[in-house]
């Protein structure tokens, strides 16, 4: 029987307005410390974001999107908060935030396989099929 690691997900939200509270999913967060696996994963569907926001500056957003895929990693270049151990890491990105860019609540589950889990998640939470 495979081992089941428990493990920690948000989901990315762009948040255009955020006096209306309204978002759309972009991305998700699973943090797996017993697999010391911390992983971000950001696609953006222009079409549906265009429809949903036509005023917002995408290029403009994709850095600050992109950082939060190199902090998950522990990239040198994406500064101090990379350094930090990786739960460290997942509880700063997950903290509650008034910005453009915001993290769902965490939730929880079990898993044979972390990196299959943000494919499923991103299935699940981001893709519209």
């Amino acid at each position: 029987m495979p081992t089941l690691h428990t493990y920690d997900y948000a989901v990315i939200r762009v948040v255009p307005r955020v006096e209306r509270e309204e978002f759309i999913n972009v991305g998700v967060i699973v943090s797996c410390p017993g697999a010391k696996h911390l992983q971000a994963a950001i696609e953006i569907d222009p079409v549906r974001m265009q429809a949903f926001a036509p005023s917002l500056d995408v290029e403009a957003l994709q850095p600050w999107l992109d950082a939060i895929v190199a902090i998950c990693r522990g990239d040198a270049t994406a500064g101090p908060i990379a350094q930090l151990p990786a739960r460290s890491r997942f509880h700063f990105l997950t903290a509650k935030r008034s910005s453009i860019v915001q993290m769902s609540s965490t939730h929880v589950g079990r898993t044979a396989d972390p990196q299959g889990v943000v494919e499923h998640l991103m299935r699940k939470m981001v893709r519209v099929v």
